[in-house]
């Protein structure tokens, strides 16, 4: 197995074994089986490692709870849909708001990566971190006069369009600055991307894109507008999708399109299929990036234009943990509470979406489920909400002070995160083989009211 596929961990060979155990009590997860499906972390005499750095290590340097990232995973990800795609001319954008902290953005950027944003904080973040603006897909329902003009100066690549309403003011604000505005429109295909309603975006249902067909006649409306430069077409069908086959039926209904449109003269540069592969958080089984390769690639060819991809999660999602402490263990007459510190608002996926995170020990259980005092637990927050819970009925042998890795942390978790409760919110970390560096600084308490006045009473 080369070193690519042993980071990334989207093998075939591994992508179907189990790593979990259900019993009456509660889910066992294997953590050394785990581990050997993700990129970078590994045991090493029973310690858990990120790269070449202890993850005990970084919890006593940094404080927990602390995101941690590997910049090799990051990059074995994306030049492994570059690999895949060598074939076709193609641009891989990655998703800002899957992790758009400043080092992971930067990390990308001199890898050669485009971004896909979908607001003017994020443009000014991949121009911060080096990204160039003209390698910038700019999608999302609702830009405003302001961020187009902002986009439009600092020569943004394509807008992703997706309604009429943002095409004319496109076309108004280009026209005031006496510019061609490169776009393309997000179309809808109605395609049930099988994922969780909350982010599913291709359906007639959901906010996203103009309806399939209207297309043709939204293109129409755009070719005859004076500071519009049509450059592509658009589809996002969703979110940690892990079959390939709505991709396939979204793709064939989007070449329906293209070639509609050359009948009636409208050329296209670029074909932007959106991003949504999945990833393994415990024991799904998604396609690999050489499966969904190999699904588009045929139809993709003869097309003959410029390929666009927006992943986000698969790139960063498996590159990072959320490492927190145990601080109270709370076992009652119904259930046992391990009340650890960091909390939903840290990372909110488990109560928003339900989604199923691995927790797994810094120290390895020497006896696996039958290690001593393994009982089934819920890892809570000390947030007052019920639903404040990282996960549910796992068995673990615990004790106070121990620190827990929550794998799959990487993507939509720190960029979740909020100040609920008046609480700091985490620290960063990135780790490059033995060698580790701060990314952002702990919150303080003090900045969370910083900016706020006192009435002063008239």
């Amino acid at each position: 197995m080369s070193h690519s596929e042993q980071q990334t961990g989207v093998t075939e060979s591994t992508l179907g074994e189990s790593v979990t155990t259900q019993t009456e009590q509660g889910l066992y997860i294997d953590p050394q089986a785990l581990t050997a499906h993700l990129p970078a972390l590994h045991y090493r005499d029973d310690a858990l490692y990120m790269e070449q750095v202890s993850v005990a290590a970084l919890a006593k340097h940094y404080g927990t709870p602390c995101y941690v990232y590997s910049k090799q995973a990051i990059l074995d990800v994306y030049q492994a849909y570059t690999d895949s795609f060598a074939s076709l001319t193609h641009q891989v954008c990655y998703a800002v708001k899957a992790n758009s902290n400043l080092a992971v953005l930067g990390v990308l950027a001199q890898a050669g990566a485009g971004f896909d944003i979908v607001s003017r904080g994020e443009l000014m973040r991949v121009l911060a971190a080096g990204g160039h603006a003209s390698k910038v897909v700019f999608s999302g329902v609702g830009k405003t006069k302001s961020d187009i003009e902002y986009a439009l100066t600092q020569g943004i690549g394509c807008f992703n369009v997706e309604s009429i309403s943002e095409l004319t003011l496109i076309n108004e604000v280009a026209q005031q600055l006496d510019k061609a505005a490169p776009i393309s429109l997000r179309v809808n295909p109605d395609v049930d991307a099988k994922t969780h309603p909350y982010i599913s975006t291709g359906l007639k249902d959901n906010k996203f894109g103009i309806a399939h067909e209207d297309a043709v006649a939204v293109y129409q409306q755009a070719a005859e507008l004076s500071h519009i430069d049509i450059v592509g077409i658009d589809c996002h069908i969703g979110s940690q999708l892990t079959e390939v086959a709505p991709f396939v039926a979204a793709l064939d209904k989007i070449i329906e399109l293209v070639h509609s449109l050359r009948d009636k003269g409208i050329e296209l540069r670029h074909i932007d299929l959106g991003g949504g592969l999945g990833v393994r958080y415990i024991d799904e089984t998604p396609v690999s990036i050489d499966e969904f390769a190999e699904a588009l690639l045929p139809k993709l060819s003869a097309l003959g234009l410029t390929v666009f991809f927006e992943p986000g999660r698969s790139i960063v999602a498996n590159a990072g943990i959320l490492l927190t402490t145990v601080d109270v263990l709370k076992p009652t007459e119904h259930k046992n509470f391990a009340i650890v510190d960091a909390a939903m608002n840290d990372l909110i996926r488990p109560a928003l979406y339900q989604a199923e995170m691995a927790v797994i020990p810094e120290t390895l259980p020497n006896k696996g489920l039958d290690t001593d005092g393994t009982q089934p637990w819920d890892i809570v927050g000390a947030i007052c909400e019920t639903g404040d819970f990282l996960a549910k009925d796992r068995l673990l042998s615990l004790a106070t002070d121990d620190v827990l890795a929550i794998t799959g942390a990487g993507a939509y978790g720190f960029t979740m995160s909020s100040n609920y409760n008046s609480r700091p919110r985490a620290s960063e970390v990135m780790v490059a083989d033995d060698s580790h560096q701060l990314i952002r600084k702990r919150e303080t308490i003090e900045a969370l009211y910083a900016d706020e006045t006192l009435w002063q009473a008239e």
